[in-house]
């Protein structure tokens, strides 16, 4: 992670918008970073931070078991802003009182302010605000005045200015309150003084020196799937180590139409890299020749992938060139959802599905993880600034075990080529349709743009009739959604015209298709991914 000389500690009491929160402050370029609650007093002084952001909770600060923070923080002399729970943490930990409201207040308030406050420095003197709770405030702290209140919530925000200590009963960090950001802007730069130098231009050059430090003159290894986080890491290391980095590109066969293709361009044309493509096509295809279990699929895919993986790692080591390291894409939300995290953020294990490397008996790399502590959109924006082309900055999320898991029953060369030809098309279409909003809008994440689209093809034929004749052939399935994170996904409203085009193209081009559906159902209660 490339250092800097400014941090904001986010301090996790297990509120939804934790992650949010982190994201506002680096969308202005300052560097956060999340940390447990529980973190001592010690601990915060020796991650030497700027400033401190208390979020919110789901827990009341009176039960039994609800989280706490250690008094000692408040006297480190580090500017701090708390949040729903964490501004009645603060209440109550600073000799204030919070109660249990007799009405709640939940969603969009109005905000009365009152004059002199830093936190509220350019903002209407009455506002909406986003609010999502029951207990509240009820005696400020000594030495705390109240600066804002909603017809519910007598305490709204508060604060001590002389030991640069703040709080609100809404939620800045959410896009419902009218001038949440303005708001951070004032804590970060009126009250903190920060600078806003967390900016991938600054970054690239610190992360490859810290690279190239730590390698010296010793060999990396990559697995490169294509995906956005291998690949910037790739380019990333490239930049930083050149040819003592080997990227393997295993080639299962299960890859949309053309990737294969387009990676291998992008690294042996562009970057100065040990680049091998693994062709393991045929070996993958008698696997799975007949497995209709998903996860059945998965085990064999993944397994298979580090046996192949590993199997180039020791003929390097028997040609002469052993890897000391390791290096992989790993995310900055994976290391928190691993909920395993250390002092400052690291973890010490990381999540099976994602980053879980199982060595062979005897065989043991070093990690480097350049991106464990970047958001997925910083990574693309990293992506960028290291000169990686657009298609695959912008990739969508794919599947490990690629297509295997979107043909829905066994995997055979037949339904591979009909659903590679389908899905191509899905995706030249949408592509478009995306970058129609995009020049419509200027947003590249406009509201009715497609997150995520790709053909399904189920195990099941249906009739037809094509050119006078009767057909039995097999229907494709579109699943197009709008999301921001994958949590949670609603089903794109496309416009019926493109729907058409999809639907009499696939039919028109793809031989052995006669039908195309629509799937329009939400997560929850569905998956985006059929399997």
């Amino acid at each position: 992670m490339a250092q800097t000389t400014q941090k904001v500690l986010v301090f996790d009491f297990g509120a939804q918008y934790g992650q949010l929160i982190a994201r506002r402050v680096r969308d202005l370029h300052v560097y956060s970073e999340i940390v447990p609650c529980d973190i001592s007093a010690d601990e915060v002084r020796a991650m030497e931070p700027s400033a401190l952001i208390l979020s919110g909770g789901p827990a009341s600060v009176y039960a039994e078991d609800a989280p706490s923070i250690d008094p000692a923080i408040f006297d480190l002399g580090l500017p701090v802003l708390g949040f729903c729970y964490g501004h009645q943490i603060m209440a109550v930990t600073l000799g204030g009182e919070v109660a249990h409201s007799e009405v709640g207040e939940y969603g969009p308030a109005t905000l009365a302010c009152d004059n002199g406050s830093a936190l509220f420095e350019g903002t209407p003197m009455e506002q909406t605000v986003w609010m999502s709770h029951r207990d509240a405030v009820d005696r400020v702290p000594e030495g705390f005045h109240v600066t804002a209140r909603t017809e519910v919530c007598p305490v709204a925000a508060m604060e001590c200015p002389e030991r640069k200590l703040y709080s609100t009963q809404f939620h800045p960090e959410v896009r419902h309150t009218e001038y949440g950001q303005q708001i951070l802007k004032n804590f970060l730069f009126g009250v903190c003084g920060l600078a806003q130098d967390w900016t991938m231009d600054n970054l690239v050059e610190t992360m490859t020196a810290e690279i190239r430090e730590k390698v010296g003159g010793d060999r990396v290894i990559l697995a490169l799937s294509g995906g956005v986080d291998s690949s910037v890491v790739a380019a990333l290391c490239s930049r930083a180590i050149g040819k003592q980095l080997t990227c393997v590109f295993v080639n299962h066969g299960l890859l949309r139409k053309g990737e294969p293709e387009q990676v291998e361009e992008v690294f042996t044309k562009q970057f100065d890299v040990d680049f091998i493509h693994v062709h393991a096509e045929e070996r993958y295809a008698k696997l799975l020749d007949g497995v209709t279990e998903p996860e059945e699929k998965r085990r064999i895919i993944g397994t298979q992938f580090w046996e192949e993986f590993f199997a180039v790692a020791q003929q390097l080591e028997e040609g002469g060139r052993p890897v000391t390291y390791l290096a992989q894409g790993t995310i900055y939300p994976d290391i928190i959802e691993s909920g395993a995290r250390k002092t400052g953020g690291k973890t010490a294990t990381i999540k099976s599905h994602h980053n879980l490397i199982p060595f062979p008996e005897g065989v043991h790399f070093d990690l480097i993880e350049p991106l464990d502590h970047f958001f997925k959109d910083e990574v693309r924006e990293l992506g960028l600034a290291l000169g990686l082309p657009e298609h695959i900055v912008y990739r969508q999320p794919f599947p490990g075990p690629g297509l295997a898991i979107r043909i829905i029953g066994a995997v055979s060369p037949e339904k591979l080529e009909i659903l590679k030809n389908a899905d191509a098309i899905v995706r030249e279409e949408l592509d478009a349709y995306n970058q129609r909003l995009f020049e419509e809008t200027g947003e590249r994440n406009s509201e009715h743009s497609c997150w995520q689209y790709f053909a399904v093809l189920p195990d099941i034929k249906s009739v037809g009739v094509m050119g006078d004749e009767r057909t039995y052939a097999r229907p494709v399935i579109l699943r197009a959604v709008e999301s921001s994170d994958a949590m949670t996904a609603d089903w794109a409203k496309l416009p019926y015209d493109v729907l058409a085009k999809i639907s009499s193209r696939i039919v028109a081009e793809v031989p052995g298709v006669n039908r195309v559906a629509y799937d329009i159902t939400s997560k929850p209660p569905a998956t985006i991914e059929w399997e």
